[in-house]
């Protein structure tokens, strides 16, 4: 059995489209310039495909290309979407007191800086609990807010469970509230539309990798009408109109620019195809009993999967699938020993939480390869629930 990958929420492998594009601007004869050179030729052209990535980012987004600010990937773009606008908030009023909502299954990236604002920032946090289904509700986000509340952030889509959040009814309750609404939609873009128009949001975060494009590349959408103002958390050159300093990596630009424009021409069609995969998947394990959905049945992203096999010991099974990739939760914890917080956090029992397996299928996922995984998740849980 050959080895395969079914742990796209992970990360993506780079369209054949974007490697070439990639490589092309590695070199002498290609776009390999700083962008920021404005005293020659190359620097002009290099800016050219910056320029260019950037309107079709901003396409994807349904946003003004000088909305969308270069980042290192959603880490960074949350980074500087929450620190920057507190950070903002306490240089405009020193001793304001500041609120924050979030959720408790939110990505580490969110967690953990808010959890320092909390910590050194005099930052009060509010964090919300999902359902059994994992979902956060809108009429939870209106019961916490205060009059003090300056930011709400949220995921889109859970990484873990591939739940979809109601972002458009979160963003209209809002209106009515001073609050700022920043999004990580790291595992929404390239699985389901993004609009900003649409969900009416003030900051929203995406990461290059989760959809075909290269790693270390991303993008912080920030509002301008009306303008939503954050503080810088790199300094340098002044770059990205002073909000992210730093020498554009053109390449990586360039194949994110082209990942959207894929996503753009074959996302309606990706996502009908792979639904169909996931939903196979899911019928071929369910009938060995014992096995638990994680996380909503329909309101959820067509690519994950997310359950907990009774009678398993979660570690012993994620070791026993040496040649199919999956996670036994986030990629950025999956090492850990603890059990799933996103799983402890909809009611699982620590047994249930160390047992899950979180399968995600992608663009180059095949029939026969998820009729494989069925085969052999089904040999190795029979086996392993004798012992």
């Amino acid at each position: 059995m050959k080895s395969l990958y079914l742990d796209y929420a992970a990360t993506t492998p780079c369209a054949p489209e974007v490697a070439k594009l990639i490589s092309e601007c590695l070199t002498l004869d290609g776009n390999f310039a700083n962008p920021a050179s404005r005293s020659h030729r190359f620097g002009w052209q290099a800016e050219q495909a910056v320029e260019k990535a950037r309107g079709q980012v901003a396409e994807l987004l349904n946003a003004d290309p000088r909305e969308v600010v270069w980042t290192s990937g959603a880490t960074e773009s949350n980074n500087l979407a929450i620190k920057g606008r507190v950070e903002y908030l306490r240089l405009e009023t020193p001793d304001i007191p500041l609120h924050i909502i979030t959720s408790s299954i939110e990505h580490k990236a969110v967690l953990d800086t808010v959890a320092y604002l909390e910590k050194f920032h005099n930052v009060d946090v509010t964090y919300l609990t999902p359902d059994a289904d994992g979902l956060i509700l809108p009429s939870q986000v209106e019961g916490a807010l205060r009059d003090d509340t300056c930011l709400v952030t949220l995921m889109a889509v859970n990484n873990e469970l591939g739940t979809i959040t109601d972002i458009p009814a979160i963003a209209k309750l809002l209106k009515k509230h001073s609050a700022v609404f920043h999004v990580d939609a790291a595992q929404a873009v390239g699985k389901m539309v993004v609009n900003v128009q649409a969900w009416d949001v003030d900051l929203l975060s995406l990461s290059a990798h989760k959809f075909y494009g290269p790693k270390g590349i991303g993008a912080l959408y920030v509002r301008r009408e009306p303008q939503v103002k954050i503080i810088s958390q790199m300094h340098g050159g002044g770059h990205e109109r002073g909000m992210r300093s730093g020498t554009l990596p053109t390449h990586q630009l360039a194949g994110m620019g082209e990942a959207t424009r894929l996503v753009s021409e074959q996302l309606s069609d990706d996502e009908t195809r792979i639904r169909t995969l996931r939903d196979r998947l899911w019928q071929g394990i369910e009938i060995l009993g014992d096995v638990h959905l994680n996380g909503h049945e329909s309101q959820r992203v067509a690519n994950h999967l997310n359950v907990s096999f009774g009678g398993v010991d979660g570690e012993i099974l994620l070791a026993s699938l040496a040649k199919v990739a999956v996670s036994s939760g986030s990629a950025c914890t999956s090492a850990s020993v603890e059990p799933s917080y996103v799983l402890k956090a909809i009611g699982r029992s620590d047994v249930l939480a160390h047992a899950g397996l979180r399968m995600s299928v992608g663009r180059y996922t095949t029939a026969d390869d998820i009729e494989q995984v069925i085969s052999e998740i089904s040999r190795v849980v029979t086996l392993l629930r004798k012992q």
